[in-house]
């Protein structure tokens, strides 16, 4: 969820396609290190794994492939092609892998920011410098940080906070 803005839009869509009070099935794959299941979960026999994958919303955790054999080929090749039409996570020019934004490896160089000209004061994600106004509603982000000027007006009460309701 801190991998901003990728935690919070897979997290979205996630939500869109498991809405609450939907009949899932689950196929148990195994327990992570913390004890928590993993798993492929399914509606109506479609893997809801392999969708966000396809959809570029999530990547693979090869680590997890062995106990997928039936669909592993599936879904890394799903992940290739999401990679390769830079759906989601990999519509970024340096993508920082999950685990590795875990470790502590979370931002871009300042060089690939200032390739990309990235307004400054948004230094959490990119906006163009010349982007039409934006509003809240208008991004999936919420409470990054900002910096002055904020020419969209995102931090209201001026804490260095945007979009915190």
């Amino acid at each position: 969820m801190k991998q901003t803005p990728w935690g919070q839009q897979s997290k979205t869509h996630l939500g869109q396609l498991l809405p609450v009070g939907q009949s899932v099935q689950v196929c148990s794959i195994e327990r992570d290190k913390y004890k928590r299941l993993v798993a492929e979960v399914f509606i109506n026999n479609r893997s809801v794994n392999l969708t966000m994958v396809q959809e570029g919303q999530a990547v693979v955790y090869r680590q997890y492939l062995k106990g997928c054999t039936n669909t592993k080929e599936q879904f890394l090749q799903a992940e290739a092609n999401a990679k390769q039409q830079k759906l989601g996570f990999w519509n970024q020019s340096q993508p920082v892998m999950p685990w590795d934004f875990r470790r502590g490896k979370k931002t871009q160089p300042a060089t690939v920011r200032s390739q990309q000209q990235c307004d400054p004061s948004y230094p959490d994600f990119c906006i163009p410098p010349n982007a039409a106004d934006l509003d809240c509603r208008d991004i999936p982000y919420r409470r990054f940080r900002v910096n002055q000027p904020d020419p969209h007006g995102f931090n209201r009460d001026r804490d260095g906070v945007g979009c915190e309701r």
